[in-house]
């Protein structure tokens, strides 16, 4: 079986959302604290040097990180989780994939741990990043239709990241007062009854 090396609420909720819908058994392991020297930092590191979670180990004993290289695992077996090949949705889903992960990502690395990155201005890099994040989900809020999905009537794995993200900054309630398409595609994820019990489990319902 799966393990996610996770931490609630972490992007690890995102690979446990795609494992969910794809019917993949997986058993999580909570390493909270991971981001902080201790016994959870060291375990997750015997496995990912990197340290980062979402860190999954495969039924064969590979390990597996980043979100969206697990997600195109999932695909492998559950391809009905993207829009069909051949149709301009499925080139969109593959952009929007690697754009989130290229693009809202790393602003999160820096603004979570600004001392790490610029130790003379922390604040000025948190609050810089911050304001370019929130340019960014401009951007992509207009791009995604939330009817109810971000491709329509079919959920996605695209759909589990918009879930997810909009729990972290700026919270939730600018997403609803700035994104309403991807406010509307969280709400719609968050409906989903097979859902329900991971959601709660991160603290997103």
């Amino acid at each position: 079986m799966i393990k996610v090396y996770g931490a609630p609420g972490w992007g690890s909720a995102i690979s446990e959302l795609m494992l969910t819908l794809a019917d993949i058994p997986y058993r999580f392991v909570d390493v909270s604290g991971f981001d902080s020297e201790g016994p959870q930092r060291d375990l997750l590191q015997k496995i990912n040097p990197l340290c980062q979670v979402p860190t999954l180990t495969l039924e064969n004993g590979e390990v597996m990180s980043e979100t969206a290289a697990i997600a195109l695992m999932v695909l492998d077996r559950r391809p009905d989780l993207a829009p069909p090949i051949g149709r301009s949705e499925r080139q969109q889903f593959q952009r929007l994939l690697i754009w989130l992960v290229a693009n809202i990502y790393p602003t999160f690395t820096y603004a979570d741990y600004p001392e790490r990155w610029a130790p003379d201005a922390p604040a000025q890099l948190k609050k810089n990043c911050i304001e370019y994040r929130k340019s960014l989900y401009l951007w992509l809020n207009d791009r995604l239709s939330a009817e109810p999905y971000a491709f329509g009537e079919q959920l996605t794995l695209l759909d589990c990241y918009l879930c997810v993200m909009r729990t972290w900054g700026p919270g939730h309630d600018w997403f609803q007062d700035n994104t309403p398409n991807i406010s509307a595609i969280a709400d719609a994820v968050c409906q989903r009854a097979e859902l329900r019990q991971v959601l709660k489990n991160n603290g997103i319902l």
